[in-house]
């Protein structure tokens, strides 16, 4: 009994799984600009589907009720927000969570022996290639800039939102926490407040400026002394060409011959070379610096407005109260919302984040305490 509530229960977690999946795969379809794109997505959706059916008979071989499983909350908020900004923000989330569960079937006896095992990682290639494609405009490219300095990689735009918030709630809490420790005014609170928020935001903005403006200026003059290599080494630059081919699995003739042709157009050739050796889209080389600037000063400002906020329209304790309630709540939302891409559970995310939110800001209090004391005499 207690191993057919055991494989029941596993039924379950699989079926739950598969019914999540093929929601946000349906969801992208409809959300993506590409027909090609939103039919290979229709293709997952539809492979997810079965993996569905297969628990529901397991299931009912058991005897167990399937019920009737909904998408969970992680793909719901996934499914909304592919419905508002496309199917293209959501990417790079959809594979984090593949990629975590691409072994899930490999040990369980029911699913060993059949071709779920390969789907499921084949599933995390597809849309690793997806990802990796050059996508137009800012949202991507560009924006995708806000994630170096947090490591996230993968052009996740969603991602570096979720962390740049994070950054202006994290540091303002802390900063409007250290002035009220030291027994400051409300507006002068206030005032600290918005000057923390511009001064953050601004050098945000400056600082993903550069990092965009920099790479901008590398590659192009990669490309430049790539372009003269194809004029003065043309024979060097096609043998380069089909060791690239010859690495992809194609015959030394194929290779020769698909190389022969690309050498054939020098624009061509120079924008595979680009791609296939130096890693550059030179349609976009990085994005705009404008764009990326933007996005860095509007997200850190969304974070950083929490904790100011309620001294706008509150006084004394109750705005530091206040203020501390709509910084916890921020630090929770944006633990829970991380977990968009880890997987974990959203509940103990978002308390982690919490707690070492609400350290820094006691630090910074305690800080500001002793300050004003000693001031005071």
């Amino acid at each position: 009994m207690a191993s057919r509530d055991s494989d029941a229960a596993r039924y379950r977690a699989n079926l739950q799984g598969e019914i999540d999946s093929a929601a946000l795969y349906r969801a992208m379809a409809t959300a993506a600009d590409d027909a090609a794109q939103a039919e290979l997505y229709r293709k997952l959706a539809a492979v997810e589907e079965a993996h569905a059916a297969f628990w529901r008979r397991r299931l009912a071989g058991l005897g167990a009720s399937a019920g009737e499983p909904r998408p969970g909350w992680r793909t719901r908020v996934l499914i909304a927000l592919a419905r508002r900004f496309g199917a293209d923000l959501v990417l790079p989330a959809a594979r984090s969570l593949e990629a975590m569960d691409q072994t899930s079937y490999d040990h369980q006896p029911e699913s060993a022996g059949t071709v779920m095992p390969a789907q499921e990682r084949s599933h995390v290639r597809l849309l690793g290639q997806l990802a990796r494609r050059p996508r137009p405009g800012w949202s991507g490219a560009a924006y995708a800039r806000l994630e170096g300095r947090h490591g996230a990689g993968g052009g996740n735009a969603l991602r570096a939102a979720v962390l740049g918030a994070n950054d202006g709630l994290v540091s303002t809490l802390s900063l409007v926490m250290g002035v009220a420790g030291a027994n400051a005014d409300s507006r002068t609170i206030l005032l600290t407040g918005v000057a923390g928020l511009l001064a953050g935001a601004c050098s945000m903005a400056m600082g993903e400026w550069i990092s965009v403006q920099s790479a901008r200026e590398l590659y192009e003059r990669q490309l430049a002394a790539e372009a003269e290599e194809l004029q003065q080494v043309p024979q060097e630059e096609r043998a380069e060409l089909e060791l690239i081919y010859r690495s992809k699995g194609f015959t030394a003739d194929e290779a020769r011959t698909i190389a022969e042709r690309v050498m054939a157009d020098p624009d061509t050739a120079l924008a595979m070379l680009a791609r296939e050796e130096l890693g550059i889209d030179p349609d976009d080389r990085g994005g705009s610096p404008w764009a990326a600037a933007t996005a860095s000063f509007l997200v850190f400002v969304v974070g950083a407005a929490l904790p100011v906020l309620p001294f706008a329209w509150l006084d004394g304790a109750r705005a530091v109260q206040a203020s501390a309630a709509a910084g916890a709540a921020g630090l929770f939302l944006i633990g829970a919302a991380i977990t968009l891409f880890t997987g974990r559970h959203a509940a103990w995310s978002g308390l982690r984040q919490l707690l070492i939110g609400l350290a820094a800001a006691g630090v910074t209090w305690v800080a500001g305490r002793l300050f004003g004391v000693a001031l005071g005499g």
